[in-house]
């Protein structure tokens, strides 16, 4: 689980009901942020608005479930990616592309054994490159997808609220005559305003940041795979890979690699 964004998320939360609380003599001012109209003008015509830029029904309710991808945690890893290129060049320095293949079924990352069994096909490296950077493209348009989907949901959320306001200001305007109502319904009208503001800036934001963070650590970790392959099929050295493949880090991530003691080279 990534921790990171389930303590945002509750920390948002605490937040927020800290700001309505202080100052108050009591818990029962929370009722004044509750308006069940409110609540369905703005997230119900939001989520029906984004339903209308939807490609079909399936593919809303999977953008819609893409919620829990923030909570889990992203296995992908550079480093350790690094260093396995690095035990698969060592074995095709020593035994011959050939070798490769007994070394890709313990492989779980199903994008580099494909390309593992690419090269020891004797794929031209072209065709490698050009077959492995079409199933990233792939991998992207897949992901921005869902980003998409929560970047409009955020700009509709707002939107939304402002019409459930302009409608709360419509109907208390045509009860001016009874002054005692003027406040109850224009914090009614205001709520939906706070909705719309809750649905952008707690969920839908962070959420469409957090993915698109997500899908840059995972396309990252794939060039690395096709860089690294690659070179391991045009035969150069490891010492040569590894350094390669290196300049994808941080020069601090670089320096903790190199601290840590990398595999053997031959």
């Amino acid at each position: 689980m990534d921790l990171a964004s389930i303590l945002g998320l509750i920390l948002c939360f605490v937040v927020m009901i800290y700001g309505i609380l202080v100052g108050q003599d009591s818990f029962l001012v929370l009722k004044n942020f509750v308006d069940i109209p409110s609540i369905f003008i703005t997230f119900g015509g939001a989520l029906c608005c984004v339903l209308i830029m939807a490609p079909d029904l399936k593919g809303y309710i999977s953008n819609l479930k893409s919620f829990t991808l923030i909570l889990k945690k992203v296995p992908s890893n550079e480093e350790e990616t690094i260093r396995t290129i690095i035990e698969l060049s060592n074995v095709a320095r020593k035994e011959g592309l050939l070798a490769l293949e007994e070394a890709a079924n313990t492989i779980e990352d199903e994008f580099l054994k494909k390309g593992v069994l690419l090269i020891v096909d004797g794929t031209d490296p072209e065709l490698v490159r050009s077959i492995m950077e079409t199933e990233l493209n792939s991998i992207e348009d897949r992901h921005a997808s869902k980003i998409s989907f929560w970047d409009n949901l955020a700009a509709m959320g707002p939107a939304w609220g402002m019409i459930g306001t302009l409608i709360g200001l419509i109907n208390m305007l045509q009860k001016m005559d009874d002054p005692k109502t003027i406040g109850p319904n224009m914090s009614v009208a205001l709520v939906t305003t706070f909705y719309g503001s809750v649905l952008a800036n707690w969920i839908c934001m962070p959420i469409s940041t957090k993915l698109k963070e997500n899908n840059a650590q995972e396309i990252r970790t794939k060039e690395v795979m096709v860089e690294g392959l690659l070179s391991i099929q045009a035969g150069e050295n490891p010492r040569v890979i590894e350094e390669k493949l290196k300049s994808f880090l941080s020069p601090a991530r670089r320096e903790a690699m190199q601290e840590e003691g990398g595999e053997e080279i031959g």
